[in-house]
């Protein structure tokens, strides 16, 4: 997902033009390398469809969810229909597990909540261009909780042929809620920097670059019962 060459485009879409210009300087200080620029904002979905043309189409929109005209699923439900290529990052101050899977399930990139900082702002950005995606621990307990509502989950053959240690079970489990890797530490009564071996170690394995992808491997596959 990562662009070579050439400014990184975003586009906001909030209908709170107070909040926008907060972005906008979030955005700026969190730009350490000058690789972002704002393309535009709008207040809506309507006007943010009014504003894509073929040559003005951003790299990342950044959207709330709760605006007059064409709220944020439906905009979002057009993006992935007419502009699949563009990446979405919801900021919202809807934090629910209802709002936050149902903005999952129309696969948007990314998902923080309206009390974000400099630093959540700059790993956010930086996931979605390199890796296609930024999910907070929050985001990956929810996912990987309705996935284990799902059916389906029976173990494969290639599963079956895992080999895993009773502390990599526990630290798998651990890692599919939303507890910090700190907190998964002090409740395996580990080091933080042992907990991250094994975050490495499986993250290699699997073939994995985030806590995410991981998460949803294991209860996919039924190695974790959460």
């Amino acid at each position: 997902m990562s662009k070579a060459g050439g400014l990184i485009k975003v586009a906001i879409v909030d209908d709170h033009n107070l909040f926008r210009k907060g972005l906008i300087k979030l955005i700026g200080l969190a730009d350490k390398d000058n690789r972002y620029t704002i393309l535009f904002e709008a207040e809506n979905g309507n006007e943010l469809i009014d504003k894509l043309t073929p040559r003005s189409l951003p790299d990342i929109v950044i959207m709330d969810i709760d605006m007059p005209g064409l709220d944020g699923y439906e905009t979002v439900n057009w993006l992935r229909k007419y502009h699949p290529e563009i990446n979405i990052l919801v900021i919202s101050m809807f934090e629910s597990e209802k709002e936050i899977l149902r903005m999952m399930k129309l696969k948007v990139n990314g998902y923080l909540s309206k009390n974000i900082k400099v630093e959540d702002m700059h790993n956010a950005l930086e996931a979605i261009m390199s890796k296609g995606f930024y999910y907070t621990d929050k985001v990956s307990g929810i996912m990987a909780e309705e996935l284990q509502k799902e059916p389906g989950h029976e173990n494969t053959g290639a599963v079956k042929q895992i080999q895993l240690s009773e502390n990599e079970r526990k630290f798998i489990k651990l890692a599919c809620t939303e507890l910090t890797y700190q907190q998964i530490a002090e409740k395996m009564n580990l080091s933080v920097k042992t907990i991250e071996g094994y975050r490495e170690a499986l993250f290699q394995r699997f073939n994995f670059k985030n806590r995410v992808g991981l998460a949803m491997f294991a209860v996919k596959n039924n190695l974790v019962n959460i």
